[in-house]
Formats: C-alpha cells, structure tokens, sequence
C-alpha cells in the first residue's frame, strides 16, 4: 500500500480546505498520515481512516530552538513512516517539512497557501525565512501556488527558480454541495460580515474603522465579525467595538454557510491572500464581495460586477465600497449575487482542484 503523509499546522487547516482530497486518497487504496497539532477534533481523520501523528507546532513563534525540534521531528516522523510522498501546507511545514523531506530524499508536494506575515509586513525575520525556504524548496517535486503573484514573488526574492516545477491552482476550491446558492434572507436588512481569521494582515482594523463611520450616518446597517482571535490584541479591540454597538462578534463558528445565507455581503479586505476562499464561499452562497485589490483577493471579483474593490490598507477606500453597496437596489444586489455564483461554479469549484493534485499524485507515485 502506497503511503502519503500530510504535514500541516491546524486540524482546520485540512478540515476546511482538503478533506475532500484526503477522501479522494482514501477512496484510491493510498494510506494517509497526518501529521497536525494536538486537537479533539483530530478524531474526525482518525474516523475516516487516517493515521494521526501529533505533533505540536508553534504557529506564530519565531523561537529557532522551537523551530529545529519541528524539523526533528519531521525527520524522525518520515523515517519512520517511508511514505512515497511527503504534501505540505503552510509556512512552517513548507519550510520544516521541507527540508526534513530533503534530508530523507522524500518526494514532496509543497503547497503556498499565501505569504504570511513575514512576507507581507517585511519582518525582521524575512531574510531567515527566504534561506530556509530556499533550502526547504530546492529538492520538491512539485509546488503548489494558488496565485501567480506568490509564484512571481518566490522568484523574485530567489525561494524558488525556473528549474522548479510549479502549477497554480483556483485556491483550495469550494465544496459546491455544502456551500449552496441561497437568495438574500435578509433583504430589508444590510448585513455587512467579515469572515477570516482576526489579525492585522485581513484587514480587520479597516473593517471596525469603516463601520463605525458607516454607522454615522446609517444606524440600520448591520456589521458581523466571524473567526478566531490570532492576534491576542485583537480581543480587547473586539470587545471594545461590540460594546460600542459597531459590531457583533460570533466567534469561531462551524455553521459558515448559515452565516453567509443570512448576511448581504462578505467582506474581507485583506492585504493579500492565497485565493481568499472565504470570498469563494461567499460567491458560491450567493453573496456580493467586497475585498481588496490585491492578490489573491482581486481573483475572485470582477470590480461591480460580482462585488466590489477597495485599495489596500485603506480605511476610506473600504467605506465606499460599502457605500456603494449600501445605495444599491434590491434588484441589482440578487443581480450581483447570482452572478457570483456563476462565477464559483465556473471556476472554484474544489473537484477542479483536487483533480489537479490527483493527477500529479498519480504520477509520482
């Protein structure tokens, strides 16, 4: 039996995005293994057939010490395991679990699921993080980028060159089937609803100072924050503005296609993403889009045609985009929204995606 270990840094990182595949590797007679972080929620591979390897990963900690023992450990996990194909996904696995693959003369799948803050706030650490993704990178079979600016931008900062071999893919796709067309539920209402993780990097300081200038002058417009807290600053901020009455803060939720059937429209206004699959979902409802133009966001909008976009790091650039959607008829809103739909049908749909990997699993294995 053929075996396939996965490496990520959140069960949700594969819940939401690549449970599909993993069903599809299944379904194939391949063994999957996954390597994640600790979590109850781990059982619901374990239930479908998968190998679970926890293994802890401080997500946001630029800790060296902390670092190689990740790297250690993945080296100790393949060499145990033997798989025929290493995938990665995210920064630190990418980075890690790449050269752990190199060191075991792996075969690798990398996927660039976005940037990151390192990348995006030019930290400090961007130099290391170019090295070692250099020395992660240079054996892989394949990579993986969801846009063709991070493909260009690893070019360019010399993390990848033309002798590797790379394919872009429409994001993670969307399941189609769960995420279903619904028409607008609350049509005598304008509800506003920031979908993502809460950090700097998506936008979320934009999105509450827009609201609390929308709210000056129209006190019926409804804004929803929904995600978990990636920042810890974030939390006193949030509180502050749903004490203030600008917005609602749902949390972390399981039931997203609830929430976008009852909002107006999604709004993410990142400064930059993979492909933004929350705007994906969002058209796959039904919704106007409201997100930034940059990469990986601008992607999935045709500016007034399926929604709308706003500059970068733009608190005024935002509002009007709001503002325009708020002074739109309810005709041109289901207008908009049907026509996001189309486009998710068109080209988003996650079986386009995992046909795509399948293909080149096949071949390497």
């Amino acid at each position: 039996m053929k075996k396939v270990l996965i490496l990520a840094n959140h069960f949700i990182t594969i819940y939401a995005f690549r449970k599909e595949l993993i069903s599809e590797l299944l379904e194939t007679g391949i063994k999957v293994y996954l390597s994640i972080p600790k979590s109850d929620e781990n059982d619901y591979f374990r239930e479908m057939g998968c190998e679970i390897i926890e293994t802890p990963i401080e997500r946001r900690s630029t800790n060296p010490i902390s670092d190689f023992k990740l790297m250690y450990k993945y080296v100790k996990i393949i060499r145990e395991i033997k798989p025929e194909l290493v995938m990665t996904y995210t920064i630190k696995p990418n980075t890690y679990g790449g050269i752990a693959a190199r060191i075991c003369r792996s075969k690798t799948i990398h996927t660039v699921t976005g940037l990151g803050s390192v990348y995006i706030q030019d930290m400090w650490q961007k130099k290391i993080a170019i090295v070692l993704n250099k020395i992660g990178f240079k054996t892989a079979t394949k990579i993986f980028f969801l846009n063709d600016h991070n493909e260009e931008f690893y070019k360019q900062i010399g993390i990848i060159n033309d002798s590797n071999e790379t394919i872009t893919v429409p994001g993670s796709g969307v399941n189609l089937e769960r995420f279903k067309y619904v028409e607008s539920l609350n049509k005598k209402k304008t509800i506003f609803t920031f979908v993502g993780r809460v950090l700097k990097d998506k936008g979320i300081e934009e999105f509450l100072l827009a609201a609390e200038e929308i709210l000056l002058e129209y006190n019926d417009i409804k804004f929803q924050v929904v995600g978990f807290v990636d920042e810890a600053k974030y939390v006193t901020l949030l509180e502050k503005y749903q004490k203030m009455g600008v917005i609602k803060y749902l949390g972390k939720r399981n039931d997203i296609p609830s929430i976008m059937e009852k909002s107006s429209c999604i709004v993410l206004p990142s400064y930059g993403e993979g492909r933004g699959t929350v705007l994906q979902e969002g058209a796959a409802i039904g919704r106007p889009l409201i997100t930034c133009n940059t990469y990986g966001c601008k992607d999935n909008v045709d500016d007034e045609y399926n929604g709308f976009l706003c500059n970068v790091a733009d608190v005024q650039s935002l509002k009007n985009a709001m503002m325009k959607f708020i002074r739109m008829s309810e005709e041109d809103r289901d207008l908009m929204g049907k026509r996001s739909r189309e486009k998710a049908v068109k080209e988003f749909d996650r079986k386009i995606v995992i046909e795509k990997y399948m293909e080149e699993i096949k071949k390497i294995l």
